[in-house]
């Protein structure tokens, strides 16, 4: 499976526009070979490097319920249900979709995209946590794929 972003290149910075201090937008994603027993899809975006951030990191996106068929997501996808299928959940502000790259000043932070090929429909509603979305994707989870971008602030 393969998750790619023609605007991040893959270990290198993601562009300011993307970012809480820039336009804030979502960045636009592509989703190819997918396996075709998939049931659906689900896509998380973290910060491992965020201070305070035990585990799994800063929640910066959440996005579960995706048909398996769809090739992607467009840029600055907007904060609420998504159109056609898709359910957002809470980032780690508690706020619904994307939210943008915003480390402390110093080094640059990993920003960690991972798509989600899930054997069986997830059971969620709009609004869920990054610990319940785990919790419901245990043991289903068919196959991944990781976008690692970097963003820093002076």
């Amino acid at each position: 499976m393969r998750l790619s972003c023609p605007e991040i290149v893959p270990g290198a910075p993601i562009p300011r526009r993307f970012a809480a201090e820039g336009e804030d937008l979502s960045p636009p994603l592509f989703f190819s070979e997918v396996p075709e027993t998939a049931a659906e899809l689900a896509l998380t975006c973290l910060d491992p490097d965020a201070p305070g951030a035990a585990g799994a990191g800063w929640t910066h996106w959440l996005i579960y319920g995706l048909a398996p068929k769809t090739p992607g997501l467009p840029e600055g996808l907007a904060r609420r249900q998504i159109v056609g299928g898709g359910t957002q959940g809470l980032n780690g502000w508690g706020a619904l979709g994307w939210g943008g790259p915003l480390p402390p000043p110093g080094p640059a932070h990993r920003y960690i995209f991972t798509l989600y090929a899930l054997g069986a429909r997830l059971t969620l509603g709009p609004g869920s946590t990054l610990e319940a979305l785990k919790k419901a994707m245990s043991g289903r989870v068919l196959a991944q794929a990781e976008l690692i971008g970097l963003y820093r602030r002076d």
